[in-house]
This record gives C-alpha cells, sequence and structure tokens, in this order.
C-alpha cells in the first residue's frame, strides 16, 4: 500500500516530538522519555467524546486537559469518564484537569498541554475548532461529522492545508470500518470468484446501498443515553444527510474502491432528500431532561407543538461509475430488544454481499452471500469459491465460517470478533495512535476523506 509519511517541521515538529524543554510536550518516543501522546479535549458534547476513553493505550499520559464552558455538556462528559474509572471490570484510571473559563478555546490553545486534541461536541462550532487547533500546531482526532454546511466545508478544505503545512494529522473516527460483517464484506468483495466484478447499477438500482436506522432514545456505556438539548437542532448537529451519512459515504468509498486516492471529479450526486421526525414534548424531555422547549427549536414545532427535527436524510450518487444509495433514518426508541441497525448491500457479477440486521437475526448483523439470479452462476460454484476464500480469511480472522441459507450462504462469525459499536472508538483510536507513531498514513486517507465530505456538501445542496 502507498504512504504518506507525514513531515514534521519547524515548531509543530518539535512540539509533535516533544524532544525541547517544554515540560507540556509529549514525547514521540524515539528519542526514548516520556508518554508517546497527551490529550486534550474541547468542548465535549457528544458521548463520543467519552467513549474514547473507555479504555487506557499503551503510550498515551492518563492525563487528559480538558477546556470546556461550564453547563451540562461537561457535566455529563466528566460523569462518563468518573463511570469508567469506577466500573468494576477493568476500570481506567484517567486523571481530568478542568478549564472552564469563558476564554477556555482561547486557553487551550495557549497553555498546549497536550498534542492531540479529541473533538466531539456541536457541530456548528466544530470545523473552527479543527482549524484553531491545527493552526497551533496540535494533531486532531474529530468525531463525525467535521463539517455540517458548505461554508464549514471551505474551513475543512483550509485546515487540512494547514495541517499539511504543520506536519499535524488530522482525522475523523470512522467507527464502522471496524465492525466485522462490514470487514468480512469488503474482504469478500475482493474474491472475483466469489464476487466477480463490481456491477455499477444504475440511478434507479443502484448496486451499492447503505442504509443506517438510529435511535434518540438508547443505552450507551449501560445507562440510558441523556442528549444535549441542541442534539434536536439540525442547525448545530447538522442533518443527516451531512451527519450519520458521513459514515455510509466512508464505507462506500472504503469497501468499493479499496485503497484508491479518489477526486471530486468521481463523484456525481444524482438526487437527494431530508425529512423530518416528530417528537413530542414528553419524548424530549425523556431524551434530555429538559422540560420545555428551548428558543432555538421553536421555529421548527408545528401547529400541534410537536417538533419537526430534520433528522433523515438520503441521497443516491455516482462514484467512478458505481451508483450507491445511502440513507439515514432515525426513531425516537427502537422496538423492545433491537437497537441501532445498519443494512448494507454490494451486488457483484455473480454474488450479492448483504448485511441485515432484523427481527430475522435477532437484530444482530449477520452477512449474507446471495449467488445473483439469472446469471448462470451455480450455487455449488459459490460454495467451492467460498471455500476457498475463507481458507485465505481464516489466516487473518480463525474461526469465520458458511453454512447454506435459504437464499445462498450465511457467514458464521464467532462472537469474539463481534465487539460492539463503542469497542470500535478504541479501535479507531489505537489506528490514529499507529498512524502518529510511524510518522505514516495511506496516501489515500486525507484525499477521500475530503472526497467524502465533497459528496456529503453537493447532496446538501441538491436535497434544498
Amino acid at each position: 500500500m502507498n504512504k504518506t509519511t507525514l513531515v514534521c517541521a519547524g515548531a509543530a515538529a518539535a512540539f509533535l516530538a516533544g524532544c525541547g524543554t517544554d515540560k507540556n510536550q509529549a514525547c514521540c518516543g524515539s528519542c526514548g522519555g516520556g508518554p508517546e501522546v497527551k490529550l486534550i479535549t474541547i468542548d465535549p458534547g457528544h458521548f463520543h467524546s467519552a467513549l474514547i476513553q473507555k479504555r487506557m493505550y499503551p503510550g498515551v499520559s492518563p492525563t487528559v486537559h480538558v477546556y470546556a464552558p461550564e453547563g451540562d455538556d461537561l457535566k455529563m462528559h466528566m460523569a462518563r469518564i468518573e463511570s469508567f474509572n469506577t466500573r468494576a471490570e477493568e476500570p481506567t484510571a484517567w486523571e481530568s484537569v478542568v478549564y472552564t473559563g469563558n476564554d477556555f478555546m482561547d486557553k487551550a490553545i495557549k497553555e498546549k498541554a497536550g498534542n492531540v486534541v479529541v473533538l466531539a461536541g456541536n457541530n456548528a462550532r466544530k470545523t473552527e475548532y479543527i482549524l484553531k487547533c491545527v493552526e497551533a500546531g496540535l494533531n486532531v482526532l474529530s468525531d463525525k461529522p467535521m463539517a455540517i454546511t458548505p461554508k464549514d466545508f471551505e474551513i475543512l478544505k483550509k485546515a487540512f492545508e494547514v495541517a499539511e503545512k504543520n506536519g499535524v494529522l488530522l482525522y475523523d473516527i470512522m467507527t464502522e470500518r471496524y465492525e466485522i460483517t462490514t470487514m468480512l464484506q469488503k474482504e469478500l468483495s475482493r474474491f472475483p470468484k466469489v464476487y466477480g466484478e463490481q456491477e455499477p447499477g444504475t440511478p434507479d438500482d443502484p448496486a451499492v446501498t447503505k442504509e443506517s436506522v438510529h435511535h434518540f432514545s438508547k443505552l450507551v456505556a449501560g445507562k440510558p443515553l441523556q442528549r444535549p438539548a441542541w442534539y434536536y437542532d439540525t442547525r448545530q448537529q447538522g442533518e443527516a444527510i451531512v451527519d450519520v451519512n458521513t459514515h455510509l459515504v466512508d464505507l462506500v468509498q472504503w469497501e468499493t474502491f479499496p485503497d484508491v486516492t479518489l477526486t471530486p471529479s468521481d463523484v456525481k450526486v444524482v438526487n437527494a432528500r431530508v425529512w423530518p421526525t416528530a417528537l413530542n414534548l414528553e419524548q424530549f424531555t425523556k431524551s434530555t431532561g429538559v422540560d420545555a422547549w428551548p428558543e432555538y427549536l421553536k421555529q421548527d414545532l408545528d401547529a400541534d407543538g410537536v417538533l419537526q427535527c430534520k433528522a433523515n436524510g438520503e441521497f443516491t450518487y455516482a462514484l467512478k461509475g458505481v451508483y450507491a444509495k445511502v440513507s439515514v433514518l432515525w426513531n425516537f426508541e427502537a422496538p423492545a430488544g433491537a437497537g441501532d441497525t445498519h443494512f448494507s448491500l454490494m451486488r457483484g457479477t455473480r454474488t450479492s454481499l448483504i448485511i441485515e440486521q432484523g427481527a430475522a437475526e435477532n437484530y444482530k448483523p449477520v452477512l449474507y452471500v446471495e449467488p445473483r439470479r439469472n446469471t448462470g452462476v451455480k450455487k455449488e460454484e459459490i460454495e467451492a469459491a467460498l471455500n476457498e476464500a475463507m481458507a485465505e480469511i481464516n489466516k487473518k480472522w480463525p474461526g469465520i465460517s458458511f453454512e447454506a441459507h435459504e437464499t445462498g450462504f450465511r457467514v458464521n462469525i464467532p462472537a469474539e470478533y463481534a465487539c460492539g459499536h463503542e469497542a470500535h472508538f478504541g479501535q479507531v483510536a489505537e489506528k490514529y495512535l499507529g498512524f502518529l507513531k510511524n510518522r505514516e498514513m495511506p496516501s489515500w486517507e486525507v484525499p477521500n476523506m475530503l472526497v467524502k465530505y465533497h459528496t456529503l456538501m453537493e447532496a446538501y445542496r441538491l436535497s434544498r
């Protein structure tokens, strides 16, 4: 795989390496001293900021500096960190140093108490935070989305240019790449005897489909999730078409064109739409703990006083001639025993690779391999090809197997590989820390992040 070396120059390099005399600098490890990384958390308003700290990491200082305004967002963040530190099994040992002045952002930049900034919060402010951090020579690990409007995207493009100039790493948290069914879907699509060639599809019948269903009310880390009131304001959180769809567009790129450097000219958005989820005040209060509509949400209430939250969005587009459709739907609460769900289809000339997560799968993701009908492909041919593929796959994931299913074959995955969504944040953090340590990352990562947000912004415009 091609690599891009992260070349650190001048003051930014000295700070990243931490080999100077400043006591706040963190060491890269190459000089043999100190922890590799010191984390800074800025304005944590989303529970994802805490999930990065659900576990400890070798070479990462246990002391985390937090800069944020006083309020419920900070209180909830600190409560989650405390719950990780005090849990019975594998407790963490994070030590938080918190600053809550009104100048928290300026203070974070001035003090540089660490070298990696974690951002997960109000998305209306996030892009500006990103730019300020990379301008100051700080690495940034950001929750999605890094931009929610075309104006934000222009700022983000500048941030990537500054990050390259200053030799720091800007990266967004793409947890869905670490879901085992998704990894295996991608892997199996690389075996021509199993998958054939990628079908191009059409605007009306896309060859790649991703659908994600989410819920406002759910459990996180075993406890009911309390969301900030602003989460329901899509002017602050972002509409689904530019929020959760970040994950789906990333997967389309990552699975369909692995290791390929994409450009904006590879993208053509065909159609896009958004529509609301209706929420009454009782549901809003249950989710947020706030018993009255904030002023900024009153403009989104209908004649009956019900919130019309623009939470749902979908669009169809072509990527290098392959048509894909991505959809995000938000409900208030999942049925009993269910949770957030994911559907994914990749259609090749020999088989379709499909991830289902419905009632038939007990709401757990399951990967199916379905021979294409009316193509002359015989089921026994696919079975033989799957046996060959599994021999290779088992070198990386021992114990993966398959069995006959009414529509083709079902892939059987040992429970040890299904670590869950929350654990994926630690896996992303490990990948990012590896990039920092080795001073290199795949050459396609940054260009493809930019193409991803370009795609989302084109869909955003068309949805208007």
